[in-house]
């Protein structure tokens, strides 16, 4: 193991990243097997979580180098289950996201960076301000390429958020003429902007969405505005009786969805809904590309979920019954990556 270590690190100095990326596999693959000490037996869960870890990430730079980010992005998932308070891991979920243009889920990842790091008392001002401005940077990016959704974010203290919800709605229609067809404001978590204001540190914010279409913006608002995440308009979640008719969802509404509810993630860290709404969505796109027999894809959204699912006890507190939810949703996530059937936590929840 040591040895396949020496030597990739060796390699990704030397720029060899094809043979740095072969040297860090096959030191995965040790690693799986308990060495990671040199006395197998002594070897704690903690030690060899870290190490896959730092392997994994090794991984995600060599694949990111070799132009590879749809790869690169199936390690950083793996590094962050493995630790998901290092922030660094974060950034480099965000770098591969980047990568495939998926700017939403890049400025997600950047912000989690942002507040593990600011969490883990990170001394260094100039390492806190870059990643706010990267994160700040993919946010833009997310909506300057969007044509479907517009959004609206307005400064919130105490006042009665009903009122105050009101009054975005209001505002939004007369800003955006465009984007009327269907108007909600985000009542589920308070959302926070990365942009740097001396005067007001940790400000907080109401998110209103527009839409050019209106089923569209009628099916994202049920989508997260419910207490329990579902895709409305189906017989079961994301799954329609016909796969002819699934492709069709997925290619027409689906996409366009999802697309909306990657941003509203994107400025907000605490959901209302629950610490596990969010990878509740993403177990419902899962059984959607499922039903499609994209198991590539699903594999990626399930590993996506497990990382978001590893990281919620770092970011806020968590009940006890939630963290039971989140446990099971683990579990299932590991049930469903090995292909293996029976009665889940997610089947119970799919039944309701």
């Amino acid at each position: 193991l040591q040895a396949a270590l020496r030597e990739g690190s060796a390699r990704c100095r030397q720029r060899d990243f094809a043979a740095a990326a072969a040297k860090f596999s096959t030191a995965l693959e040790l690693c799986s097997k308990d060495f990671a000490a040199e006395d197998p037996s002594k070897s704690s869960p903690d030690d060899i979580s870290r190490l896959a870890s730092w392997i994994e990430s090794k991984l995600v730079i060599c694949y990111l180098k070799l132009g590879q980010p749809g790869l690169a992005l199936h390690h950083s998932h793996r590094s962050i289950i493995e630790n998901p308070s290092h922030f660094c891991n974060h950034l480099r979920q965000a770098a591969c996201f980047r990568g495939l243009h998926r700017y939403s889920e890049a400025a997600r990842s950047a912000m989690v960076a942002q507040c593990l790091y600011v969490l883990a008392e990170g001394a260094e001002l100039e390492t806190s301000d870059l990643t706010q401005l990267y994160w700040q940077a993919l946010t833009q990016e997310a909506l300057s390429g969007e044509v479907s959704f517009c959004v609206l974010y307005t400064p919130f203290e105490k006042e009665d958020k009903s009122d105050k919800i009101k009054e975005a709605n209001k505002t939004f229609a007369e800003r955006h003429p465009d984007y009327v067809q269907h108007i909600f404001t985000d009542p589920h978590g308070i959302h926070l902007l990365p942009e740097r204001a001396e005067s007001h540190p940790g400000q907080q914010y109401l998110l209103t969405l527009g839409f050019r279409n209106k089923e569209i913006g009628k099916t994202v608002e049920k989508s997260v505005t419910q207490k329990l995440p579902i895709f409305p308009g189906q017989k079961t979640p994301f799954s329609p009786s016909m796969e002819e008719e699934a492709e069709t969802f997925w290619q027409n509404t689906g996409k366009r969805i999802m697309a909306a509810m990657a941003f509203i993630g994107s400025t907000k860290i605490k959901d209302e809904r629950g610490p596990c709404a969010r990878a509740i969505e993403q177990f419902h796109q899962a059984s959607l590309l499922s039903h499609l027999h994209r198991g590539e894809e699903l594999a990626q959204v399930m590993t996506q979920a497990m990382a978001e699912l590893a990281t919620v006890p770092y970011l806020q507190r968590v009940s006890q019954e939630d963290g039971k939810l989140l446990q099971s949703l683990m579990a299932d996530a590991t049930d469903i990556l090995a292909g293996r059937a029976g009665e889940r936590a997610w089947t119970k929840i799919q039944k309701v």
